[in-house]
């Protein structure tokens, strides 16, 4: 079953291809099935049917009642086996 990944920052353009693009690439490694909503920051609340987690490469404040994993160790390059691990074991759990 396919599972709906969110990932979002400030203006849709490089950070968030960067960590869509880790997403995907970790999935297909996991033999897990994705499906990629890559939007704006603001954007969250009105794509959340069907999602089971959010990779923001910014800050989120709001609790959307899915999981809430940062993406900024894609782009910074710190961190990202500890973050990988976290979005494996919810996209692995459900």
């Amino acid at each position: 079953m396919k599972k709906k990944v969110i990932v979002a920052c400030g203006g849709v353009v490089a950070t968030s291809t960067i960590a869509a693009n880790k997403v995907v690439e970790l999935c297909k490694k996991n033999g897990i099935d994705v499906e990629i909503c890559q939007i704006q920051i603001l954007e969250i609340e009105s794509n959340l049917s069907g999602a089971v987690l959010i990779v923001p490469t910014s800050k989120v404040k709001r609790d959307y009642g899915i999981p809430v994993i940062t993406g900024m160790p894609f782009i910074s390059g710190v961190g990202v086996e500890k973050t990988e691990a976290a979005i494996l074991k919810v996209l692995q759990g459900e």
